[in-house]
């Protein structure tokens, strides 16, 4: 879906799976840093957002996501996945009950899958599940961003800002109001600086959530039976992830930044060494300079040099070794 707001000045689209917002307004720099003072907002009505109703509702998404939520209070956010049977990442939801509905967004066109899925869970069950992309727009605000928040919408409070389900019609109204806009560029360079994973970007068809330090925010250890928790169980309890996820910091000298899917090599071995990772997001970040996160194979040296392609990258641990 387009968004209204790339009527603005200087609004630039974002391109791939984000196309239908702005990637920046002309200053990426000065994009990010108010998102980092904790002005502005963020576009975000190309994600997709479903609600599930009925009285049912957190028992039986209990029952199907990797998250505990049969008890969610009122207001609390939430992350969960939904695994396959081997338990590999296929669905993230970002979520918050009102008490009436439950509320998610999710990556952008991945919501007719995940809809597909849930229906095929009903049974008996007293829920409904609806596609509400159509009708409401996610809108973030960064941690500390003192703009009111219009009465009755849906709100995800987390440590990194407010995420709201805003009416789609009243997009362009809050705009004004509620700025400056910040592209999904600056968003984007705040996400890896935060070590936050996205599903499509940190993860491929056989990433499990070990790997990316999902375990505890989007993974609950304790609670009952779900699609894939053996394989999570077995990987807690017994072993270790095949990868894990770092964060680079790239060489500031080179002119373009390494894309994803670049490969990682040790620097001792040589442009023909063996491929021990690749990238999956790389950024421009307004203090730390060009940085990546990237999957690197789990028994790779937390202190080894790097290479991305034939740039130089010095990676910090985020998922222990």
């Amino acid at each position: 879906m387009k968004s209204p707001l790339l009527s603005l000045p200087g609004a630039v689209s974002a391109e791939g799976v984000d196309e239908g917002v702005a990637a920046h307004y002309g200053e990426l720099f000065r994009e990010q840093r108010a998102l980092a003072e904790g002005t502005g907002f963020v576009d975000l009505s190309h994600r997709g957002v479903i609600t599930v109703t009925g009285d049912d509702r957190l028992s039986w998404l209990h029952l199907l996501l990797t998250q505990h939520v049969s008890d969610l209070p009122v207001g609390e956010a939430t992350e969960a996945l939904v695994l396959s049977a081997n338990g590999h990442i296929e669905h993230a939801l970002y979520l918050v009950d009102d008490g009436t509905t439950t509320w998610a967004h999710v990556e952008p066109g991945t919501q007719e899958a995940l809809i597909a899925y849930l229906e095929s869970m009903k049974f008996f069950y007293r829920v409904e599940v609806a596609d509400r992309t159509g009708e409401f727009a996610v809108v973030h605000l960064p941690a500390g961003a003192i703009s009111e928040v219009p009465a009755g919408v849906a709100v995800r409070e987390t440590p990194y800002g407010r995420d709201l389900f805003l009416p789609r019609a009243d997009l362009e109204s809050y705009a004004a109001q509620a700025g400056p806009a910040a592209g999904l560029l600056a968003y984007e360079a705040l996400r890896v600086e935060q070590h936050r994973p996205r599903l499509g970007f940190e993860t491929d068809h056989r990433t499990i959530p070990h790997e990316l330090g999902w375990i505890g925010t989007a993974v609950h250890l304790q609670k009952g039976c779900y699609r894939g928790q053996e394989t999570v169980a077995r990987v807690q309890n017994l072993g270790k992830p095949p990868r894990r996820l770092v964060f680079l910091h790239l060489d500031g000298s080179e002119v373009h930044l390494p894309p994803a899917g670049t490969e990682i090599r040790l620097a001792d071995d040589g442009p023909e060494g063996r491929k021990i990772g690749f990238i999956t997001t790389s950024v421009r970040h307004h203090e730390l300079g060009p940085v990546a996160l990237a999957l690197v194979k789990r028994n790779v040296a937390v202190d080894a040099r790097l290479v991305a392609d034939t740039t130089a990258a010095a990676q910090e641990v985020v998922v222990e070794p």
